[in-house]
């Protein structure tokens, strides 16, 4: 289980766990699943896919980064 984190500047969009998070990475949409490789990345606007208890959220972002470190995934990012 990922433990996920998306703050914007006005507020905190979600916070808890995950068992995937969609991203739109300025190279191309990627996943970031249980044990994924520590990265730092650049996102582009597009949409953040996060499934979590079996549900299905997503929030449009103009852009913003994601850090990825033991199972801990943080993104900050602009909203539209």
């Amino acid at each position: 289980m990922l433990t996920l984190r998306i703050i914007s500047p006005e507020k905190i969009l979600f916070e808890g766990g995950a068992s995937l998070v969609k991203v739109p990475g300025v190279s191309g949409e990627f996943e970031i699943l249980d044990n994924h490789a520590p990265i730092i990345s650049a996102l582009q606007a597009g949409t953040v896919e996060v499934e979590s208890n079996g549900e299905r959220n997503s929030f449009s972002i103009m852009g913003g980064f994601v850090e990825v470190h033991k199972n801990m995934v943080d993104l900050c990012v602009e909203m539209e």
